[in-house]
Formats: C-alpha cells, sequence, structure tokens
C-alpha cells in the first residue's frame, strides 16, 4: 500500500463525515421508501418514516455485502484511494445532495457518492486509476434500473387490473391498502441493503489503506451496524421536499399503483444487491411510479417533470466528481 498514513482524529473525522453523508442519503432518500404509501394515505408520514427506518435498519440480516465490496474496490483502485481521495469523494456527495436536497430534486445519493469516488480517484492518479469493470457495471445500471423498473412495475399494474378486473374499486382498494404494507416493507428492505452497503464501502477501504484490515479487504462489523443505524436515523428524519415530487407531482397514485410500484422496486432492489451492483434507489422507484402511471394512461404522467428529474440524474456524477476533484486539490494543496 502507497497511501500516507494519517492521524488518528483525522481518520476519525473521516469515518464521521462518512456516517454523516449515511445519515443525509437516508434523509434524501427517504422519500423513496415512503413517497407511494404516504401519497396513497395507507399511513400517515410520521408512521411511515418509523415504519421505513426499521426495514432499512434491519436490512444487514438479509443480504451479503457485495454492493460495499463494489464501492471499497471496484470502482476506484484500493492503491490509489487515500485519505484526501476519501475526503473529496464525501464532500463532493454531500455538497449534491445537499444542492438537490434544497431544491427537491430527487437526484441519486448513490451516484453522488460514486461521482466523488471517481472525480477525487482521478484527480490523484488519473484516469488509470478507475476500475474500468466496476465504473461501466454502474453505469449500465443508470439506464437499466428505471427502465426495467418501469416495465416491471407495468406489466404487475396490467396484471393485477387484469385478475381484479370483477372486483368492485371499492373491494381493490381495501386489498390493496394492505398489500402496501407488504411492499413498503420490502422496497424499504432493498434501499437499506443497496444504499448503506455504499458507505460501508468508503469507511472499510478507507480503514484498509490505513493498514487497519490487514491485507485483505473486508467490512468490520461495527462498520455494518454504524452504517445500516446511520440510515435508519435519516429516514426517521424524512425528506419531505421530495416526498411531494415522488409522491404526487410524476403521477397520483392509488393504493394497487403504489403496490405495484413498490413490488416492482423491491424486485429490482434485491436482485441489483444480490449481484453486487450499487443502483439508484431514486431512479428505480421513479421508473416504477411512471410505469404504474402509464398503465393507466400515458397522459397521467407529468412528462415534465420527469425529464427534469432525468436531467438531474445525467449530471449527478460529473457535478459530484467535479466537486470532489476540487475538493482534493484544495485539502492536498493547503493540507
Amino acid at each position: 500500500m502507497e497511501s500516507t498514513l494519517i492521524a488518528f482524529p483525522f481518520l476519525v473525522g473521516l469515518i464521521v463525515t462518512a456516517l454523516v453523508f449515511d445519515f443525509l442519503n437516508g434523509l434524501h432518500d427517504a422519500a423513496n421508501s415512503i413517497a407511494t404509501i404516504v401519497s396513497t394515505r395507507v399511513l400517515k408520514p410520521q408512521l411511515a418514516v418509523a415504519w421505513a427506518a426499521f426495514f432499512n435498519f434491519i436490512a444487514f440480516l438479509v443480504f451479503g455485502l457485495h454492493v460495499a465490496e463494489t464501492l471499497g474496490v471496484g470502482i476506484v483502485a484500493a492503491d490509489v484511494v487515500d485519505a484526501p481521495v476519501i475526503f473529496g469523494a464525501l464532500v463532493g456527495a454531500i455538497s449534491w445532495n445537499i444542492i438537490t436536497w434544497v431544491f427537491g430534486i430527487p437526484s441519486s445519493s448513490s451516484h453522488a457518492l460514486i461521482g466523488g469516488l471517481v472525480g477525487a480517484g482521478m484527480a490523484k492518479g488519473g484516469i488509470s486509476s478507475i476500475v474500468a469493470s466496476g465504473v461501466a457495471k454502474t453505469s449500465a445500471a443508470i439506464v437499466l434500473s428505471p427502465l426495467l423498473g418501469f416495465f416491471l412495475a407495468l406489466f404487475l399494474m396490467l396484471a393485477v387490473s387484469w385478475l381484479f378486473v370483477r372486483a368492485s374499486p371499492y373491494a381493490v382498494d381495501n386489498i390493496f391498502r394492505s398489500m402496501q404494507f407488504l411492499s413498503a416493507s420490502l422496497y424499504s428492505l432493498g434501499h437499506g441493503g443497496n444504499d448503506a452497503q455504499k458507505t460501508m464501502g468508503i469507511i472499510a477501504v478507507l480503514l484498509y489503506s490505513q493498514g487497519m484490515l490487514g491485507s485483505e479487504f473486508y467490512v468490520p462489523f461495527w462498520v455494518v451496524i454504524s452504517c445500516q443505524a446511520m440510515m435508519a436515523l435519516g429516514t426517521l428524519f424524512g425528506g419531505w421536499r421530495i416526498v411531494k415530487t415522488m409522491g404526487s407531482r410524476i403521477t397520483r397514485l392509488t393504493p394497487v399503483q403504489g403496490f405495484c410500484a413498490e413490488t416492482g422496486g423491491a424486485t429490482m432492489l434485491f436482485v441489483a444487491t444480490w449481484l453486487g451492483i450499487p443502483v439508484s434507489t431514486t431512479h428505480t422507484i421513479t421508473g416504477c411510479i411512471i410505469g404504474v402511471g402509464a398503465a393507466k394512461k400515458v397522459s397521467a404522467v407529468r412528462w415534465g417533470v420527469a425529464r427534469g428529474i432525468m436531467t438531474a440524474w445525467i449530471i449527478t456524477i460529473p457535478a459530484a466528481g467535479l466537486i470532489a476533484a476540487l475538493s482534493y486539490y484544495a485539502v492536498t494543496m493547503f493540507g
């Protein structure tokens, strides 16, 4: 390892900063877990965030740590990562999260972190420091996760409509109000499983760069618990600005639409997490919400809002990467 060892207080400060990012990730992405169940009035917002936070926290009991490994050593070469690179990555990701939260834009915390890591890594080691396979896999997921989510939710909506074609609207509404408890739980579980692991990977590779994990990269259990807890705490505080966009501005949702969107999103997150692919929960649920809206009628989707969200997706990685690179240069110049 060529990484420079740093003072223990600075190491602790970086870990705390990473956990702050994890908290903001939960805060920023709370809407992804609860927007549908709140907009359909199945649960009040305060109960919905508590429900989502619980399943965010217990996600580590269900999934492995494949996503953490991808973030730790699969985006930027491990021998390039050091404290200034991690600092730059976190500043880039946190800054972009705050900017998009202030303006109520449901951008991706995941891709902000990846963009930050790529930007700071390239600032130190150039393009050769990037792990092409990991970045390619993640970049493909930017397109595929909302696209597959769209078609899966659309298919579910059409299938449910066919199965309940003879049922009264009142009966369907009651059934799927109850079913949304299950679908929202599964989505929150998938959200906690995929998103919290990204911060685990950042902290673990920082410890690895300081020689604190020995010769092999792994994620210590205390890092797992800390990240899951901070994600859950952030979710408890909620992201009400983004809930409005996700839950009503894209399309008005009924309980059956909420169930199909959440089930489609949960399926995508479960598969991605088991494959070790760091996808965006924002991208995924947005694609699913658009899918269930389009199943009703194309005009039910406010495509102007959807286009604005997609624009934010495109600029997230380069914007966070630029901030991260500038932060890296600043800390190495004045540090």
